[in-house]
């Protein structure tokens, strides 16, 4: 079974983040996956072989937990589930480190494409490498 390399990505709720109720609207979740997604992609990954692939999302599933607020110092942890083809599956844990409450549970699906044919692109064992602890080299 391969492991996973794991990445954290801090942030503050902002006032546009809040919505009707007094917490973070939903739907700004789905920007806090995309954003850590993003960080991690850009941080593990060297620039020449980034420029090699595009990324488009094929399904998000999100479990609210816990409501974050204004000012709320949260880690998004995420981590590669599983590669398989195409497809990558990324996972990401929202915290509140205060409390460490565990607020949102994220899975996100992802799939490499061409940048310049935007067909599917298979990912190969170099890429899994920097993502996945016991990949092939």
């Amino acid at each position: 079974m391969t492991s996973s390399k794991i990445f954290e990505h801090a942030f503050r709720v902002r006032a546009e983040d809040i919505d009707g109720q007094g917490h973070v609207n939903n739907v700004v979740y789905v920007r806090y996956a995309q954003d850590v997604a993003v960080a991690h992609w850009k941080t593990a990954v060297p620039q020449s072989l980034r420029e090699t692939l595009s990324w488009v999302t094929r399904r998000h599933e999100i479990d609210y937990l816990r409501p974050a607020f204004l000012n709320d110092d949260l880690i998004a942890r995420t981590w590669i589930e599983s590669v398989s083809g195409a497809s990558m599956e990324r996972r990401i844990d929202i915290v509140r480190p205060a409390d460490e409450t565990l607020l949102t549970r994220v899975k996100t699906v992802w799939v490499a494409v061409d940048p310049q044919s935007h067909r599917p692109k298979r990912i190969d064992d170099r890429l899994k490498a920097l993502f996945l602890a016991d990949a092939p080299p």
